[in-house]
């Protein structure tokens, strides 16, 4: 008779508890054993997928339990500067930065663009242009400043 040193489990339910065969009984018990005897089709599928992600929940991202479905993620960071973002991680805005946003440009503007498009806003602001007014007055005080600052950024 042969030595029992080959292992099966005993049931699905006690992985861990093992029957003890020789290596002809353990191959016959193999073929006979199977994991999922006394489960339906839907039950089979429900394990399957959670073996798929090792017995862990899992959501659509966004859909979180416990979180509003608007809030897609914590920008802890502020990489993408919405409202989760942390504002004392936040690189500060340069002052070249400041005159390009006042000039309604982006970080990426040549100073042709910038000159082209101050050139429009004093037209726009001018007070000739807009019968004295005072808000408008301001506006263009801002945007004089902002190339001003622009017009030293790109001559260095």
């Amino acid at each position: 008779m042969a030595e029992g040193i080959h292992r099966a489990p005993k049931s699905r339910d006690r992985l861990n508890s093992f029957y003890w065969f020789c290596l002809e009984h353990v191959r016959t018990y193999n073929l006979a054993w199977n994991y999922y005897k006394d489960m339906s089709e839907t039950e089979i599928e429900r394990h399957r997928r959670n073996d798929a992600v090792w017995q862990r929940p899992t959501w659509p991202l966004g859909k979180a339990p416990g979180r509003s479905s608007d809030s897609v993620f914590r920008d802890d960071f502020g990489f993408f500067g919405g409202e989760g973002a942390n504002p004392a991680r936040r690189r500060a805005v340069t002052e070249q930065e400041k005159a390009l946003e006042t000039l309604g440009l982006g970080p990426d503007a040549t100073f042709a663009e910038a000159k082209r498009r101050y050139k429009e806003l004093v037209k726009q602001l001018h007070p000739d242009a807009n019968g004295g007014d005072s808000a408008a007055e301001e506006l263009l005080k801002g945007v004089n400043q902002a190339f001003s600052v622009l017009k030293a950024g790109f001559a260095q």
